[in-house]
């Protein structure tokens, strides 16, 4: 697995980068290539907490997690273990899916330094799927809504997890 990592108003020393690699590198024995594969990582600070996000593109999925913890050894632990967990809670719906062809890309865009309400923008693009498809991206992505185009309707749609743990979707019409 190749590393993109890079620090948000901190310096990343060697020995992060080297721990990153390994605790993150440990995931590449759930991908078949894993040469072919990029983690970025973004090391920030919150408060006291050191935020940890992790993203790493497969070419059929996105998988993303981000932790946050006082000791950034801590954080970046419980990411790792937080991504590992997704994979093997999703490794059954991959499998099945990996077969189809899948085309997902997200591009995040930084936002700009003013006193905008918005935050932060980001723009998906990706090819029609069905709901099934849309719930495991949901799931590797670790949101609690996913928006989509529903290949059976051709309209968007958005996917949200309710309280009770089932699905919801609006449709967008």
């Amino acid at each position: 697995m190749k590393f993109n990592i890079h620090g948000k108003k901190l310096d990343v020393t060697s020995s992060i980068k080297s721990y990153i690699e390994e605790k993150i590198g440990r995931l590449d024995k759930y991908f078949g290539n894993p040469d072919d594969i990029t983690a970025t990582v973004l090391i920030k600070l919150r408060g006291n907490d050191q935020v940890v996000e992790v993203t790493i593109n497969a070419n059929k999925y996105m998988i993303r997690g981000e932790e946050s913890h006082k000791d950034l050894y801590a954080a970046i632990d419980k990411v790792s273990d937080k991504m590992e967990r997704q994979i093997r809670k999703n490794k059954t719906r991959m499998s099945r899916r990996v077969s189809k062809d899948l085309d997902f890309n997200l591009n995040f865009e930084e936002p700009e330094e003013n006193n905008n309400v918005i935050v932060k923008r980001k723009t998906i693009q990706n090819k029609p799927m069905d709901e099934e498809e849309a719930i495991l991206q949901m799931e590797l992505s670790g949101h609690e809504f996913f928006a989509f185009k529903n290949m059976n309707t051709d309209d968007v749609n958005i996917l949200y997890k309710r309280k009770d743990g089932n699905y919801g979707i609006l449709e967008i019409k």
